[in-house]
């Protein structure tokens, strides 16, 4: 008795269903993980006023009869899942391409390397919020310490963001930009097995940190804990890893960053 001919549609279709898979779970962690990012900044309100007219994040200081090292597993958590949020739009359609390339090139278990290859992307920006905390909190001790040093925050803030601008104009932008946008060649030398998968994962989010410097700069200088901030940088990165001129975008960010940036100096330099 003749067996049936598989077809190429055959072959592609359990792919297909394991993308939309893997696009429902994405969506689903997207909300969880945004409904905890808006819960915990929700929690965290207020602040310190400072000289200058800021007022310093509750990120950098204890609640009531909080050790540091719990404030440091609540940054840490409040970290993890806000970039969670701020980060899976735009890792969703790496992680689908990723998971075609095992497919065509006939590995198994895609469900479990693309999980990894996931899991390995944030170790990297996990290790960027434990390098930031400390960092913050000196920053913040000195704020607090020196008024002359916290009434000059809003122009340094301001300066942060226009070297975010100029940032974005760089070759060093385009250069990991694209590397953010692609997956590579899958075979065993390229994520096709359990420990090449999560390698994979943690070179992309390398590139990804690389490449989003002057975004960071940004969500730091207006606050780490401020939603618009957060909602304003995940967008953009989105869209820079979406559309089809990712080097047009990425100008044209900086460009508006830029003239956002000298707008705000102007006002911190010159009150209205």
């Amino acid at each position: 008795m003749d067996q049936p001919i598989e077809t190429a549609a055959d072959r592609i279709r359990p792919d297909l269903e394991g993308a939309r898979a893997l696009l429902a779970v994405s969506a689903l962690l997207f909300i969880a993980s945004a409904v905890g990012t808006f819960y915990w900044c929700g929690s965290m309100t207020g602040g310190m006023e400072m000289p200058g007219g800021w007022t310093m994040s509750m990120a950098w200081m204890r609640m009531p009869g909080q050790t540091w090292p719990g404030a440091a597993a609540m940054f840490m958590g409040m970290w993890v899942v806000m970039m969670v949020a701020m980060m899976l739009p735009s890792l969703t359609p790496v992680l689908v391409s990723y998971r075609r390339c095992l497919h065509e090139s006939g590995e198994t278990h895609l469900a479990s390397k693309t999980t990894l290859a996931a899991a390995g992307y944030f170790i990297p920006w996990t290790a960027f919020g434990a390098v930031a905390y400390p960092l913050g909190l000196v920053v913040a001790a000195a704020e607090m310490r020196w008024a002359t040093l916290a009434q000059s925050v809003p122009v340094a803030a301001s300066v942060a963001i226009v070297l975010a601008g100029c940032f974005e104009l760089t070759k060093w932008k385009a250069r990991h930009l694209g590397c953010c946008r692609v997956a590579p060649g899958c075979g065993p030398a390229h994520g096709g097995d359990a420990s090449g998968a999560l390698a994979y994962g943690v070179r992309l989010g390398v590139h990804c940190i690389l490449c989003c410097c002057g975004f960071m700069m940004i969500l730091f200088a207006a606050g780490v804990m401020s939603p618009p901030a957060m909602a304003i940088v995940a967008l953009a990165i989105t869209i820079e890893r979406i559309v089809p001129w990712p080097a047009l975008a990425a100008r044209a960010t900086g460009c508006v960053i830029l003239a956002a940036g000298i707008f705000l100096i102007i006002r911190a330099t010159m009150p209205i």
